[in-house]
């Protein structure tokens, strides 16, 4: 039964992604697949009642170990981060987060061992809502992970290169760099082909920054050997879906059924797809490397902003499965 909802789902999943891979039900689907092919393999060929409590027993041993781990490591990075980025609230979340796992850990085996009815009453209000958050987390992270290697289209008419702020001011940063190195080589790639693409950066001027961001990457293009009559700026905008809706602008008026591509960092990517399908950009979104010390807090920063795009369902979600839990351990 569970192999053949898998099979079902999966089709779905992938009818999905070939008409908009640009969907967050997408990553919803992949996880219902790999849960289901879980779940299949662990009830087939049927165990014998001993055997059904090891298993279970060893998966939960497992699961605590993978998440004891995963603690230790965001921790372990968290400290890394605030070391070479500074102590900004932003740099402190991959150790936050791996010592609310730790806590919600020491609470569940407190719960556990029966020690407190109040801890015990906690646990089941916050347990059925964290594993609902680590479902969406994990489908976030296994879909954005395949959406960054789909391929794409070879000739585009456009490449819009995302800003992502100026550092002290005017100059531009690694990571705003490896965006503007990967358009230059999509740039590059297409001219080889005798199709070259236009460029729009796109950033405005933020209130710390001596010019638009998007005159620096501009300037950072051309000194890379692009041509400045290739390229075209958006210096009017502030957020990632500013970033969009004034460059599909742009890119309307010279074109109205034009194609382009995306630039951003790659864990900036999934968010980045989310936004231009919302905004009716017509092009897919393709990502340039970051630093390893610096992608698992920028990850966990692009899904709880997605998380919270979705306020109502899914706090919602999360205040009725805990309410569920305080029921059935009542």
């Amino acid at each position: 039964m569970f192999t053949y909802a898998a099979a079902l789902v999966f089709l779905v999943f992938c009818i999905r992604v070939v008409l908009d891979p640009r969907r967050f039900s997408n990553a919803v689907l992949l996880g219902i697949t790999v849960a289901l092919v879980s779940v299949s393999a662990f009830v087939r060929p049927p165990l014998p009642p001993a055997s059904l409590r090891t298993a279970a027993l060893a998966a939960c041993a497992l699961l605590v170990a993978g998440a004891l781990a995963l603690a230790f490591f965001l921790m372990a990075n968290g400290v890394k981060m605030v070391r070479r980025e500074g102590r900004r609230p932003g740099n402190l979340l991959t150790l936050l987060t791996g010592l609310a796992i730790l806590g919600f850990l020491s609470l569940l085996g407190t719960a556990v061992a029966g020690r407190s009815t109040t801890l015990v009453r906690v646990a089941a209000f916050s347990a059925p809502p964290v594993g609902y958050v680590s479902f969406l987390f994990l489908c976030f992270l296994g879909y954005a992970l395949l959406y960054g290697r789909l391929p794409r289209r070879r000739n585009v008419d456009f490449v819009v290169v995302l800003g992502c702020g100026l550092v002290g001011g005017s100059r531009v940063g690694r990571l705003l760099a490896n965006r503007l190195d990967r358009a230059r080589r999509l740039y590059e790639a297409q001219a080889a082909r005798g199709n070259p693409p236009l460029l729009v950066t796109s950033g405005g001027q933020g209130g710390d920054e001596e010019l638009p961001e998007a005159d620096a990457m501009a300037a950072h293009l051309v000194a890379a050997g692009v041509p400045e009559d290739r390229i075209l700026r958006e210096d009017r905008s502030r957020t990632t879906e500013e970033n969009l809706l004034l460059s599909k602008k742009i890119m309307q008026e010279l074109k109205p059924d034009y194609r382009c591509v995306v630039v951003t960092n790659n864990f900036h990517v999934f968010r980045a797809a989310l936004t231009a399908r919302r905004t009716g950009v017509r092009g897919q979104v393709v990502g340039a490397a970051t630093a390893r010390y610096f992608w698992p807090g920028a990850t966990i920063r692009e899904f709880v902003a997605v998380f919270l795009h979705y306020p109502k369902i899914n706090l919602g979600l999360c205040l009725v499965l805990g309410l569920l839990g305080l029921v059935a351990f009542r």
